[in-house]
């Protein structure tokens, strides 16, 4: 797991990368939650999302935004993230040019930034948004969300609690083209304690089936 160093809008950015088994893999890129709580690209979710993907020959990225580890630059309530983001997968897609399939996955934090990036990227063909806090960040944004994609948090949830995860899958599910799949982890708090292990596993059956969809011809 190469580490690896890449240009941002404010100065270098850190991050480990797994190259893809194929020259046409798929990639995909693996957002932290909020870097003033603590989260940086070696949490535990994003570590095992990383090697999820990594098991099933993605070419995967995950790094640290400014202002974290290693990345120069300082925290920028967002904005300055999303656009950390966007020059990960440039860098991405750069060294992966034959590449045949774009997922993005992100936490908390991540998933806000992870589904703004969508948003601006019509090759991506899924994603993965585990615990979206949608009572602290603006998701109107996603009007119209571009693909389908799974949306996955725990009924213990104080920081994105339920009821307002809910309303962001209802508002998504009226819209024609895609399909949003909600999972609820039993028991489960924002940080997923004791559940890291189902959280991996669930996420990993619903890229296995998307994928096998995707093959098959079926659609975003």
């Amino acid at each position: 797991m190469p580490e690896v160093i890449f240009n941002g809008p404010e100065g270098r950015l850190e991050g480990r990368y797994q190259p893809g088994k194929e020259p046409n893999a798929p990639i995909a890129i693996v957002l932290h939650p909020h870097p003033q709580f603590g989260g940086t690209m070696n949490n535990q979710i994003v570590y095992n999302l990383f090697y999820m993907f990594a098991e099933r020959g993605f070419a995967v990225l995950r790094f640290n935004s400014r202002g974290v580890g290693r990345s120069q630059g300082l925290f920028d309530h967002g904005i300055g993230e999303l656009s950390d983001a966007a020059a990960a997968l440039d860098w991405l897609q750069v060294i992966n040019r034959e590449s045949r399939g774009c997922w993005i996955a992100g936490f908390s934090f991540g998933a806000w930034i992870g589904m703004q990036l969508l948003m601006r990227r019509p090759e991506v063909e899924g994603f993965i948004s585990v615990a979206p806090p949608e009572n602290l960040y603006d998701f109107s944004f996603l009007a119209p969300c571009p693909s389908s994609g799974l949306i996955i948090h725990g009924d213990k949830d104080r920081v994105a609690p339920p009821s307002s995860v809910q309303k962001l899958v209802d508002k998504l599910k009226t819209q024609k083209g895609i399909v949003i799949e909600q999972q609820i982890v039993e028991g489960a708090n924002h940080f997923f304690e004791g559940k890291i292990d189902e959280l991996t596993t669930r996420s990993a059956d619903y890229l296995d089936r998307r994928r096998e969809e995707i093959a098959a011809g079926g659609g975003r």
